[in-house]
């Protein structure tokens, strides 16, 4: 069983940095992509950052510039280093990821639990 754990989430001031950290585990075969997504109050979830096994990335439009994905292949891992955070990144933030735990069987989506992010001074 395959599952995604976060860290890093916190309270932080405006202007400052916070890094997420993301963990799977479990019977994996292969990561198709892993990422977070956000979900604040009143808002629906979104997208913040992917990264796929191609060496792709994607960010929303929001936190262009100011938030960096990374992921480490052999500790089946993604990191969210945001910089310059902003009262509207205060949110639920969540781990995803596209996993195979078998070559012959279908893929899965796993989320995190969530870890919370406030922004606030």
């Amino acid at each position: 069983q395959v599952q995604l754990v976060e860290s890093g989430g916190g309270l932080v001031q405006p202007g400052g940095s916070l890094a997420l950290s993301c963990a799977a585990s479990g019977t994996i075969f292969r990561i198709v992509a892993m990422g977070w997504y956000r979900q604040a109050p009143g808002k629906e979830r979104e997208l913040v950052a992917q990264t796929d096994a191609g060496g792709s990335i994607k960010y929303a439009d929001s936190v262009k510039g100011r938030f960096t994905i990374s992921r480490n292949n052999a500790l089946n891992t993604v990191h969210l280093q945001m910089r310059s955070l902003k009262p509207d990144d205060t949110a639920v933030y969540y781990c995803n990821a596209y996993i195979y735990s078998l070559m012959t069987a279908p893929g899965d989506q796993y989320w995190g639990q969530g870890t919370q992010v406030t922004v606030s001074s």
